[in-house]
């Protein structure tokens, strides 16, 4: 695998996502028809209740083609661009939150390929087939005490003679851990790069650790990854890139989808929450009034304020998502990560506002465990934790407005 320039060239012949006047035929509707998400939603409550993984929400996923859709044409997927496959996220997750950002982290591989593809590079073409041949692929990043993510790593890559990395160190939040079959995971190498590849689930040195059970996205089943002197090839590498924020076209290719498709997640999150509060006050009546709380002024300013907030986050992630489908004719600059980690951040803390507009609105009914608005309010809140979080979007806008600190 040929190690990617850290620097952009406009040498490179881009390739264009679809467009109005494509002869692809798959829509989101024919990826993710109503009755399979109904199937969905009537899981969900159940894996949650479980601590259970969404396995016959992948089977169905896995049938449909929608681990491929990203996967242009030519190599055997149905050739949907970044733009169109937030809007599946979205749908999604209006259904089964857990299932789509469980998912998500495999897209999110697809996308980084798709981004490359894009500019005409075909370093990782090699992973729209292995989509299409049913690999499952995962994203190893994070890591318990390293606040940079993407642009630091507390696992070690010690050099082996004759090449490749020997990896240590312990990846958490690791979605997919029940089925995932290749891991993307980093590490920093000895001369203080990071060394960024592809590991398999068989290879000697990987164990998977069954901890999963926590407050929300539960069927997600994120456990906790530990690479024990796990051989890394030079054949599986895919770039080094430097320490900190940087535009390597790998970097910036894990780093845009990764940000663009969670903010998919949680907004689709809010958007569903915004039609159950909506349906719920519709058929809620006031005993003091004698009329819906549909017409009271009060819940209809706050509900339409929960809507606000989230076309406000499908504007951006629609906008954002169309750039990087036309890299080439469009140029953020050194922006483009402050973009992605703003919008990621804007559409979390939206979706957090909408849901909980929805449960101030319908009532105490919604605070019991039968009710899909308070499994609504565990899952948003997983979104806080996700990188770019609160803090580091700040300090990196502070940063980029006023400059470092002295």
């Amino acid at each position: 695998m040929r190690k990617l320039s850290s620097r952009f060239s406009l040498a490179w012949r881009p390739h264009q996502p679809r467009g109005k006047d494509s002869a692809v035929t798959t829509s989101i509707e024919t990826l993710l028809p109503e009755e399979m998400l109904k199937r969905f939603r009537s899981r969900a409550a159940g894996y949650d209740e479980r601590n259970e993984f969404f396995t016959e929400d992948l089977e169905e996923l896995k049938n449909a083609g929608y681990l491929r859709m990203l996967v242009p044409e030519e190599f055997g997927g149905h050739g949907l661009s970044l733009k169109e496959a937030t809007r599946a996220q979205r749908r999604l997750a209006g259904a089964a939150p857990a299932t789509a950002l469980g998912i998500n982290m495999h897209q999110v591989i697809v996308a980084l390929a798709y981004t490359l593809w894009l500019r005409g590079r075909s370093e990782l073409n090699w992973v729209f087939d292995a989509a299409v041949d049913g690999e499952i692929f995962a994203f190893g990043i994070s890591e318990a005490g390293n606040d940079a993510v993407l642009f630091d790593s507390v696992t070690t890559a010690e050099k082996v003679y004759g090449g490749g990395y020997r990896l240590t160190g312990t990846k958490i939040f690791t979605s997919l851990s029940p089925v995932w079959s290749k891991l993307l995971v980093h590490a920093r190498t000895p001369d203080d790069q990071l060394a960024f590849g592809f590991i398999d689930r068989q290879d000697e040195g990987v164990e998977i650790r069954n901890d999963w059970d926590t407050l929300g996205m539960r069927a997600t089943q994120s456990c906790t990854t530990h690479l024990n002197e796990v051989f890394l090839p030079e054949k599986k590498i895919g770039t080094h890139a430097p320490l900190g924020p940087n535009m390597n076209p790998l970097v910036f290719g894990i780093f845009g989808p990764f940000e663009l498709l969670l903010a998919s997640v949680y907004t689709g999150i809010g958007e569903r929450a915004v039609e159950l509060a909506s349906e719920i006050v519709a058929q809620r009546m006031s005993r003091a009034k004698q009329q819906p709380y549909a017409q009271d002024p009060d819940i209809r300013f706050q509900i339409a304020e929960a809507g606000i907030l989230t076309d406000g986050s499908v504007l951006q992630l629609d906008k954002l998502a169309d750039d990087v489908d036309h890299l080439f004719e469009v140029d953020h600059g050194t922006k483009w990560l402050l973009h992605f980690s703003g919008v990621k951040h804007r559409c979390v803390e939206a979706a957090k506002e909408a849901v909980e507009i929805a449960l101030r609105t319908t009532g105490g009914a919604q605070y019991f465990r039968s009710s899909e608005l308070q499994r609504l309010y565990r899952d948003v809140i997983a979104g806080i934790y996700h990188p770019s979080d609160s803090e580091s979007v700040h300090a990196s806008y502070a940063k980029a407005l006023l400059g470092p600190i002295d």
